[in-house]
């Protein structure tokens, strides 16, 4: 469903241990209405469940989609990149048919 890169998962790490985060430690992901292409990523570090929640492992990191999310994240990597054009977490979306420039919204 929503894969995570090596970058991020040792990036997600580092978070958590720099952070203190408990074992209930988890990246929740997810997308809402709003930026220049009509829909945004949004991304948030969280310990609590909510009813409605997925919940998605992959290399040992814990994600949570809550299900109006999970259409648009099918197939999506999380990555984390640190260079000379941008440091922070990016999403890889193969359904996005457009995304702006900074790379913060989309549309499908």
């Amino acid at each position: 469903m929503i894969q995570v890169s090596e970058k991020a998962k040792d990036k997600i790490l580092e978070i958590k241990v720099t952070e203190n985060r408990s074992e209930n430690f988890h990246v929740r992901v997810g997308v809402k209405g709003g930026g220049c292409s009509g829909l945004m990523y949004d991304l948030a570090f969280d310990e609590e469940l909510q009813p409605t929640d997925k919940l998605i492992e992959d290399k040992g990191i814990k994600l949570v989609v809550d299900k109006k999310s999970v259409l648009y994240l099918a197939g999506t990597t999380l990555d984390f990149s640190d260079g000379l054009n941008g440091k922070g977490f990016h999403f890889v979306n193969p359904n996005a048919s457009r995304t702006c420039g900074c790379g913060e919204s989309f549309s499908v």
